[in-house]
């Protein structure tokens, strides 16, 4: 029975967000704009990245990988949006939801990773200055790259052969503008033990794990930075990494309070706009920060 069920699945419905015309339509305008912008500010980092001989450093190595990330990472979610809005369609096949779901973890993860990457790398350059180059060699650099790949491609790999073991019922409505991993899981009616299982572990190594070697990482640096006895030395080495901590407070900022909203407010319309404006908002403010943070891209 359970797997007449499931090949019984077709297309979810996206429910969105508002069903007034007028909303819809700002909605639309809305999310066109951030995605350009986003688009286009994330681009000019990798092209400064590229081009410019000065920024080939373990540093801007990270950030052009997450910016990258970034562009993709949007890329899931938005223009399926706006297709579905502008076409007035809220039909997404089962297919196309699981490729989505897929993607949208896929990138979500690999963010946290090169985050994490930045942190140490941070870390290093400034509590070990003199051993800089030695410890953060290119081929330990490629080693932390291709790890932060590869373990986002497998557990969100893993993440969806576990939701396409589930059983659903005909066309089922979701509360979001996208396929959202929670919402489709909890339309299922399947035993959830072994998904359970496995978005706690990936939870755990997609976020937690990241999020501790973060935060270790720069309460070593805070530490090593509030034992400098001059003034113009602890704001120079704020300075240094004030840019990542922004994003990062701006990262896990948006996420957590997209989840304690979702946990408040269950299946709510609040909730799903939540989860969007993490999705969006910290892509897009991402390449202003680090640009105007950093001298050498503003440099000409």
């Amino acid at each position: 029975m359970e797997g007449r069920n499931q090949t019984r699945v077709t297309q979810f419905i996206l429910l969105g967000l508002s069903d007034q015309g007028e909303l819809q339509s700002l909605l639309f305008w809305l999310f066109l704009s951030m995605y350009l912008v986003t688009f286009t500010g994330n681009l000019l980092i990798i092209l400064a990245i590229i081009t410019d001989s000065r920024l080939h450093t373990p540093m801007y190595l990270f950030l052009s990988n997450l910016s990258f990330s970034d562009i993709c990472f949007t890329s899931t979610t938005i223009p399926e949006m706006l297709l579905h809005i502008q076409m007035k369609s809220r039909a997404i096949s089962y297919e196309g939801c699981l490729s989505q779901m897929y993607f949208y973890m896929l990138f979500g993860g690999l963010d946290n990773f090169l985050l994490t990457a930045m942190a140490y790398d941070w870390f290093v350059a400034i509590c070990h200055p003199l051993h800089y180059m030695v410890n953060m060699n290119p081929k330990f650099c490629g080693i932390l790259l291709l790890g932060s790949w590869l373990l986002s491609v497998l557990v969100s790999l893993l993440l969806d052969l576990m939701v396409l073991r589930l059983s659903f019922c005909t066309e089922l409505e979701i509360l979001h503008l996208f396929c959202e991993p929670n919402q489709v899981i909890q339309l299922a009616f399947s035993d959830m033990f072994l998904n359970d299982l496995a978005m706690y572990l990936s939870s755990g190594l997609l976020g937690v794990v990241p999020l501790t070697g973060i935060l270790s990482s720069y309460s070593i640096i805070v530490s090593y930075i509030l034992r400098i006895s001059s003034v113009s030395g602890k704001y120079k080495a704020f300075s240094i990494c004030g840019s990542h901590l922004l994003v990062f407070s701006l990262l896990y900022g948006t996420s957590l309070g997209a989840y304690l909203s979702y946990a408040a407010s269950e299946n709510s319309r609040a909730s799903a706009m939540a989860t969007v404006m993490f999705t969006v908002m910290t892509p897009m403010l991402n390449p202003f920060i680090y640009g105007l943070w950093s001298r050498d891209i503003n440099k000409p």
